[in-house]
């Protein structure tokens, strides 16, 4: 079911619908349906200001020391290997 909406955009932004439209020859309605779609497709992105906050909190986390020894990390994760190759669930399914 369609529904009708109403947009406001910049005189830009029409032209390069009107001239989709009319080079696709399709609806701009469908020109509209189409970006959107595509967008959906498109992994988030980060802005500059996001990606610099992250790597900021990435950069202090890498110079903390860490807080366990590598034998015991390593140990840690054989025995999570381990119960991954066992028949079954250690707890029933929830």
């Amino acid at each position: 079911m369609a529904v009708k909406v109403t947009f406001t955009l910049d005189e830009a932004t029409i032209r390069k619908l009107e001239v989709t439209a009319q080079r696709l020859r399709k609806p701009k309605s469908q020109i509209v349906r189409d970006a959107v779609q595509a967008f959906q497709g498109v992994p988030d992105k980060l802005s500059d200001h996001e990606r610099r906050t992250m790597l900021k909190a990435l950069r202090r986390l890498a110079a903390q020391p860490p807080s366990r020894s590598q034998r015991e990390v390593d140990e840690e994760l054989e025995e999570i290997r381990a119960v991954r190759r066992l028949p079954g669930r250690l707890h029933p399914a929830e």
